[in-house]
């Protein structure tokens, strides 16, 4: 590729906020737009040659070729695009919403399955930035100028009426932004985020706001501890990665159905590092016999769970299992997508002090 922005290029992340920003006295400095709730894109294409790369740098184009097709059909012979990769669906209320569980379904290593998913549940991009377009490198134009790049790219204007390529709807309005985190809810999205107009395009840096509609992160599944019936898992154990790199036992998530139980089993039993043996496991001052035992697995897999709050680095209750993500890498389950603040101090709590 021969692009003013060539891959591999880390897409800008946000930091977890708990409410949505208010505008300063002096004029606008926010431009607030939803938070879509599917696989994040870079997308890259220079005339022919299409690259689809997701947050952890796998390739999605494999998965996608009808995205693919339609980047070459709707964009600029040059351009690189930010967006989200979402599957509607017509649900029985008549409205359509981001399906997550289509999306998943897309990661698949049989080609036929992909190419009879792409026809029958095909995707679209809903793009939010641009970092190139035409000869112009974008990244360090301010955000308000890649918004302007980005309908110019995608040829929206005010009109939604397209094909495959979608552009993200955004307002400087405070109390807009406030009402679409709860009315955009029932389309599929999980929040809003405020990006600085000004600011400039800052590959791997956390230099946006996202507020959630909920508390969730992305864990590494390092083992599993066996139901106390003896049959299938009862609990899974979860790890995230330090500042340092090292991943940490962060808690566990437990509360399967009888069929979940037996399907987790499937799933990690193969996956053991060592087949045959457990490993003790930590005592608590709940667990101070045996029974914290547990299978170490290989570290591939992440999923979603939600949680209330931290403490000492660690889920003070047991989290909820949300759905699996098959598009994040391990190594991207740190810490730093935790930054909210998750406990108060007492004396701040407490009435006259």
């Amino acid at each position: 590729m021969d692009l003013p922005v060539n891959p591999p290029v880390a897409p800008m992340l946000a930091k977890a906020v708990t409410a949505v920003p208010r505008q300063p006295d002096d004029g606008p400095a926010w431009l607030y737009e939803p938070k879509w709730d599917g696989f994040r894109v870079l997308l890259f294409r220079d005339g022919d040659e299409v690259e689809m790369v997701s947050r952890g740098g796998k390739d999605l184009a494999r998965y996608f070729p009808e995205v693919v097709a339609a980047a070459k059909a709707e964009l600029p012979e040059k351009v690189v695009l930010d967006g989200e990769i979402g599957v509607p669906k017509l649900f029985a209320n008549g409205v359509h919403r981001l399906d997550w569980d289509a999306l998943s379904q897309r990661i698949h290593p049989a080609k036929s399955r992909i190419d009879m998913l792409a026809s029958s549940t095909p995707a679209i991009v809903i793009g939010f930035d641009a970092l190139a377009l035409g000869e112009r490198d974008l990244m360090s134009a301010p955000f308000e100028d890649r918004r302007a790049a980005l309908l110019e790219a995608t040829d929206t204007g005010s009109t939604r009426e397209r094909g495959t390529m979608r552009v993200s709807r955004v307002t400087d309005d405070t109390e807009v932004a406030q009402r679409w985190f709860s009315a955009f809810e029932g389309a599929g999205l999980d929040g809003i985020v405020a990006k600085d107009r000004r600011g400039v395009y800052v590959p791997g840096k956390r230099e946006m706001l996202k507020i959630k509609h909920k508390r969730t992160a992305d864990c590494v599944i390092i083992g599993y501890r066996v139901h106390k019936s003896g049959t299938g898992v009862g609990s899974m154990l979860l790890g995230l990665h330090g500042d340092d790199g090292e991943l940490r036992m962060v808690g566990g998530s437990s509360a399967f159905s009888d069929a979940t139980r037996l399907e987790l089993q499937e799933l990690l039993e193969p996956m053991r590092l060592d087949p045959d043996k457990p490993h003790p496991g930590e005592l608590t001052r709940w667990r101070q016999a045996g029974t914290g035992e547990f299978y170490p697995v290989r570290q591939e897999l992440v999923a979603e769970f939600a949680y209330d709050q931290m403490e000492n680095g660690r889920f003070r209750h047991t989290v909820k299992f949300l759905r699996w993500r098959p598009d994040r890498e391990p190594s991207s389950c740190r810490y730093d997508q935790l930054e909210v603040p998750l406990d108060y101090d007492l004396y701040s709590v407490l009435e006259g002090s």
